[in-house]
């Protein structure tokens, strides 16, 4: 998997990165990017997981929820 085809565009502005000194060579640019995608990806599902709270949330403001049983949910934890 090591080949990358990048657009003109993308080659002259990965040129210029290394001859700026920013990176020593196409490796580098592209875990630079594929990082930055990493993090963008984590920021997505912490937004996700951000809004599921907050809908949960509501709902159980506005009483719609279910009491939790602890020892029907793990009636073992229960036997000392």
């Amino acid at each position: 998997m090591p080949n990358v085809h990048l657009t003109e565009p993308m080659q002259k502005y990965v040129q210029a990165q290394i001859e700026s000194g920013a990176y020593a060579n196409l490796s580098e640019v592209v875990r630079a990017g594929v990082r930055m995608l990493m993090e963008k990806d984590g920021a997505r599902q912490f937004y996700a997981l951000k809004a599921d709270l907050e809908m949960a949330a509501t709902l159980a403001e506005n009483g719609d929820f279910a009491e939790f049983d602890a020892q029907a949910f793990e009636p073992d934890a229960f036997d000392r």
